[in-house]
């Protein structure tokens, strides 16, 4: 039974002909056609879906932006753009997977918690 439910969601494929990065993920794309950055964010995708559809958890997006700084002087914006963010218990999550944490996503995390009040999940 729990695979019938899964399977819809956890068949995925890796892009033919990519070349391996830096950190070694390896680009993916689910079953329903979204293209995730690593395995191990689109299996996460995968079981959010699953927690969407028991009514879990609600209202979940991908790739969603946070303004960090603003442009000025020239100067691009500083962003944060997080793998999920969804509702959980009536609170906004804020999720991200991670292999390596990488010295700008670890200030882009104190500024998030700084300028937005959101603390990461780290997944």
């Amino acid at each position: 039974m729990r695979d019938a439910v899964l399977a819809p969601y956890t068949n995925y494929s890796i892009e033919s002909g990519q070349t391996m990065s830096k950190y070694k993920n390896i680009k993916t794309v689910t079953s329903d056609g979204i293209k995730h950055d690593s395995i191990k964010e689109a299996n996460r995708w995968c079981e959010l879906k699953l927690l969407e559809r028991a009514g879990m958890i609600q209202d979940l997006q991908r790739q969603v932006k946070f303004e960090l700084l603003p442009k000025q002087d020239g100067e691009r914006a500083v962003s944060y753009i997080a793998d999920f963010v969804y509702t959980e218990n009536g609170k906004r999550v804020v999720e991200d997977v991670k292999g390596v944490k990488t010295k700008e996503y670890r200030l882009k995390k104190k500024m998030m918690l700084y300028f937005h009040n959101v603390k990461i999940k780290e997944i």
